[in-house]
């Protein structure tokens, strides 16, 4: 092999290794994503059972029933529509009705209730995660306090 042979050689090697470490985070990346969903959102598009997706709104009034052991189950609405969420786990402090909350999780197979693996709520009073708030205020069912 010449001198010219070995550097085509090993800049070939590289560029195959750089390749296939892109692919790989690639992967990766596709396989650790979920989708961002609000309830009037899914009337509107068809998420199959199994696919993991984040479901924002606020928690309907009235809605929150506490199970056997840690089951807890609500609904989650954004004014328009509602979807039936069953969560088993501690739920944050600040967890309550009418406030704020974002879950992670997936429908269950033949049923529409959303079973949550995690449930994120507001942590303090002026914070709303934000794609909720976004949407809700464009729908116009939540609307920010007027500071003073």
């Amino acid at each position: 092999m010449t001198r010219k042979q070995k550097r085509l050689a090993v800049i070939a090697g590289g560029m195959s290794f750089i390749i296939a470490a892109v692919l790989l985070v690639m992967f990766a990346f596709g396989q650790s994503v979920a989708y961002f969903y609000m309830p009037a959102d899914l009337e509107k598009t068809a998420v199959g059972p199994g696919t993991r997706i984040r479901l924002g709104g606020l928690v309907e009034e009235g809605s929150v029933v506490r199970g056997e052991g840690s089951t807890v189950k609500f609904s989650v609405t954004d004014g328009t529509a509602t979807v039936p969420v069953t969560y088993v786990g501690i739920l944050p402090d600040l967890f309550r009705e009418g406030q704020g909350v974002v879950t992670e999780g997936k429908f269950e197979a033949g049923s529409n209730v959303f079973s949550a693996d995690s449930v994120l709520a507001k942590h303090d009073e002026n914070y709303m995660p934000k794609e909720v708030a976004d949407r809700l205020k464009k729908d116009g069912v939540w609307q920010e306090e007027k500071t003073q």
